[in-house]
């Protein structure tokens, strides 16, 4: 496991990364990831383009916090992924264009926001549900997330993506680089189904089985 300064370093530019290329904007989105002994997260209201390490916020096991700036509000819901999937160890939420762009427009399915159009969406992301409104931070929707988390994986396809209507996905992952990947796959899918007006023909389920064979694709 990264030691917890490298984590930190690691937070600060994924968050950069994002901030630069316009996956979140001003003071919306926020990362974290799970330690041995308790959290880390970037502070409320702070711009993922100007991160401090320093500054991240760290809790303990029981969500207490210890040190740094204030936790962000989705505190309570990232806990409760980790808490669902215990892969887990990084979270990222954004507020990324087209994906929220997607919501207002009409989600695919409610079970499925944007259907398999790209191999590698299949492989890199799988299935994202789409979780109805709630206000930011609500704890009602930390449930709803824990409860697909739980229901995929009972189904066989775990996820590792929902979709908060009006608000942005939340992804995790093995590290913030490797959710920050699989992030920028959503996004970009989201992105190519708007641009196609639909019209897309989704891959076939005999392509979808090929995907699962050769690469492990869990969809």
């Amino acid at each position: 496991m990264s030691s917890e300064a490298s984590l930190r370093e690691e937070i600060c530019r994924v968050g950069a990364s994002l901030y630069a290329r316009g996956y979140v904007h001003a003071s919306a989105g926020n990362i974290s990831v799970r330690l041995a002994d308790g959290y880390l997260i970037t502070p409320t209201d702070a711009c993922l383009g100007r991160l401090d390490p320093e500054r991240l916020a760290r809790l303990d096991a029981d969500g207490r916090q210890i040190e740094g700036d204030r936790a962000s509000k989705t505190l309570a819901l990232h806990r409760r992924i980790y808490a669902a999937d215990g892969t887990a160890r990084c979270v990222i939420h954004t507020h990324s264009t087209h994906l929220v762009a997607l919501t207002l427009q009409g989600v695919w399915q409610a079970d499925d926001i944007v259907p398999p159009i790209t191999p590698y969406y299949v492989m890199k992301v799988g299935h994202v549900p789409l979780i109805p409104y709630h206000r930011p931070g609500a704890p009602e929707a930390a449930e709803l997330v824990a409860m697909r988390i739980d229901a995929a994986r009972k189904a066989g396809t775990p996820i590792r993506a929902v979709m908060l209507d009006r608000l942005g996905p939340n992804v995790w992952h093995d590290s913030p680089a490797e959710a920050m990947a699989t992030l920028e796959e959503l996004e970009e899918t989201a992105k190519l189904w708007l641009l196609s007006r639909g019209r897309v023909e989704p891959l076939g389920e005999a392509q979808i089985d090929e995907l699962r064979r050769s690469f492990g694709a869990r969809w």
